[in-house]
């Protein structure tokens, strides 16, 4: 499945993926679509079988703080919403640990890791052992191999205590530590610790996955001891990179032989209404994890171009354009103005050496402005910049095409791209065709939007930030 992996109008945020058994599952927040704040009063859990990370199935409520027609509270002490949680498994059971705004965080139990979760207990603690007054902001929980339990958690500042393994919820006396993680304000914004402390052990290192304080980032520190303190490594991913950013939150697994980054991106043009995306990842022989960029991936080696693609699974969005929901069935791609570009992370469109050309379509809802979208592949923000006309050669030196390389956005910095054609929008809803070169092999696509008028003439000063269209779906026809 494409990112966001789950159906596309669930949001599920700050993403804890455990596996339990033969299948993963996903934990995380519950945002509400087109909402003006993070979060919900429930919370909600998804897995999907090891054998196709593809098939999610939906566990419905595990957790909640508000009643509503087929839920009771959850808790006894207050009303307030979710934030990021996190599961562990101890001697057959499995604990949840909320983080609810402005309320003593707490604990709560289940026989499977689905839930529903019964309440056990807030945190019982010594004033002088808990490290942000019992909140236990975005709580982390690691169960070690000699069964002892640590919990990372905090705002703005880094805690840890050890639990009782016995109760899973009375803090040890003695066992705060603080700056767990550096979050000194000399610290570069892109080290220093923000939120979302995320556990792991692999091998006999420790992580702790993290928010900075550059909070579109997912960063990642490790050290010999679960007590740190804990040396920054570097960043896994970011989501604000030529994408509308915010916070982010996520952590890791690995499933089978794969290890996988989960993290969540936004809608709506907001820091709210967040997805769940996940991209693969290496771990080195030596510990560190190189930084990943965005795709439109999921659990796929590529997509297939030949089958309708949903605007929205869309991993880059310059120029303004973002990705807003109408209704449950209906996500657009809108804003979308001149210089605006588009993009998709891979698509393997196959060894088709016979055909010179092929069709693209591109389903759009009309904005009474005509246009262009001009169809690219293969530009990155990484990629070298390359002349008008350049040949370009595959590795062996053969050249491989002479089309022309064209910088495709002076918004996002001129980042270059080979242009295989265009398609030409009209004023309303509908299907629009146009003629592109063929491609073979794996490849990015962008769209990059055109008003399609000549500049510098002061007529055309009318249509100055005019939308063009909202794209709604696209698909590569032979």
């Amino acid at each position: 499945m494409a990112n966001p992996i789950l159906p596309l109008w669930e949001c599920i945020p700050d993403g804890e993926p455990k596996q339990f058994g033969d299948r993963v599952y996903l934990y995380g927040s519950h945002d509400r679509i087109g909402l003006d704040q993070f979060c919900d009063y429930k919370l909600k859990c998804w897995s999907a079988p090891l054998s196709n990370l593809n098939e999610w199935t939906c566990h419905g409520h595990i957790f909640q703080t508000r009643p509503d027609t087929d839920h009771e509270s959850s808790v006894p002490h207050t009303d307030k919403e979710l934030y990021a949680p996190d599961v562990v498994e101890k001697d057959g059971k499995y604990y949840l640990y909320t983080y609810i705004a402005g309320s003593p965080g707490c604990v709560s139990v289940s026989d499977r890791p689905e839930g529903p979760f019964k309440f056990l207990s807030t945190y019982e603690y010594a004033p002088e052992d808990a490290g942000d007054y019992g909140v236990y902001n975005d709580p982390g929980v690691l169960v070690d191999d000699d069964g002892k339990v640590y919990i990372y958690y905090g705002f703005e500042k880094s805690n840890m205590n050890e639990l009782d393994p016995e109760t899973m919820y009375k803090v040890i006396p003695g066992s705060l530590k603080k700056s767990v993680i550096d979050d000194r304000k000399e610290v570069p914004v892109e080290q220093r610790f923000y939120e979302a402390s995320s556990p792991r052990k692999i091998g006999d290192k420790y992580y702790i996955i993290y928010s900075p304080r550059k909070g579109s980032l997912l960063a990642y520190a490790t050290s010999d001891s679960p007590k740190g303190p804990f040396t920054y490594r570097g960043t896994i991913i970011g989501n604000g990179i030529d994408y509308p950013g915010g916070n982010n939150h996520g952590s890791l697994v690995k499933l089978g032989d794969q290890w996988y980054i989960f993290y969540h991106r936004m809608t709506n043009n907001s820091i709210f209404s967040r997805r769940a995306c996940v991209e693969k990842v290496q771990i080195l022989p030596d510990g560190t994890i190189p930084e990943v960029e965005m795709t439109s991936l999921g659990f796929e080696d590529a997509l297939s171009p030949y089958k309708p693609v949903k605007a929205e699974i869309a991993c880059v969005l310059t120029g303004g354009c973002f990705v807003t929901e109408k209704d449950l069935f209906k996500r657009t791609i809108t804003q979308i103005t001149d210089g605006c570009v588009i993009g998709y992370k891979y698509f393997d469109f196959g060894e088709d050496y016979s055909s010179k050309s092929m069709e693209l379509a591109v389903k759009v809802t009309g904005m009474g402005c005509k246009g262009l979208l001009h169809v690219l592949i293969d530009g990155s923000r990484t990629d070298d910049v390359v002349n008008d006309k350049d040949e370009i050669k595959d590795d062996a030196g053969d050249n491989v095409s002479t089309e022309e390389v064209v910088e495709y956005s002076s918004v996002t910095g001129g980042k270059p791209g080979i242009e295989i054609g265009t398609v030409e929008i009209g004023l309303g809803d509908g299907i629009y065709r146009g003629r592109v070169k063929n491609v073979t092999g794996r490849h990015a696509v962008y769209f990059v939007a055109d008003i399609n008028l000549p500049k510098g003439v002061w007529t055309t000063n009318f249509f100055d930030g005019r939308v063009i269209c909202e794209l709604e779906e696209f698909v590569f026809l032979k």
